[in-house]
């Protein structure tokens, strides 16, 4: 059984709003990073993978839930793990902490993702590719 991938990251003042603290819409930010970089340690090509040249896997879905705030400076450590829900879509959901394994014990947020695999060319629903079934073992 592999562990679910985790991603480390130091909140920048960019990613907060006027009350200081992370703007809704960039938590959601934090954990697509953490999807790419996921993407990138699996020996996924990210210039080619995003490029979509054969398929794509657009977001269809995405929510946050937020219970503790972050802030400038903070180290959180975003854990994600995918699942496959048919032969054309995945999941990922996102855990976020702050950083340091006595403060790993409660989620700070938690995300979801869902991805739907289409062709380019014909902007229709296809398989998931092997590569992306090979990241989502990688991920469980």
């Amino acid at each position: 059984m592999n562990q679910a991938f985790i991603y480390d990251r130091t909140i920048n003042f960019r990613d907060t709003d006027a009350a200081g603290v992370v703007y809704f819409a960039n938590g959601l930010a934090l954990c697509h990073e953490a999807y790419e970089a996921s993407l990138a340690a699996s020996g996924i090509n990210l210039k080619s993978f995003f490029r979509g040249e054969a398929i794509a896997s657009p977001i269809t879905h995405a929510s946050i839930d937020f219970f503790k705030p972050m802030f400038c400076g903070d180290r959180v450590a975003i854990s994600l793990t995918a699942t496959q829900l048919s032969a054309e879509s995945f999941q990922i959901e996102y855990q976020l902490y702050f950083n340091g394994e006595e403060e790993r014990q409660k989620a700070i947020a938690k995300a979801l993702t869902k991805h739907t695999c289409i062709d380019t060319s014909t902007r229709k629903r296809c398989n998931l590719s092997e590569e992306l079934l090979q990241w989502i073992k990688l991920t469980q």
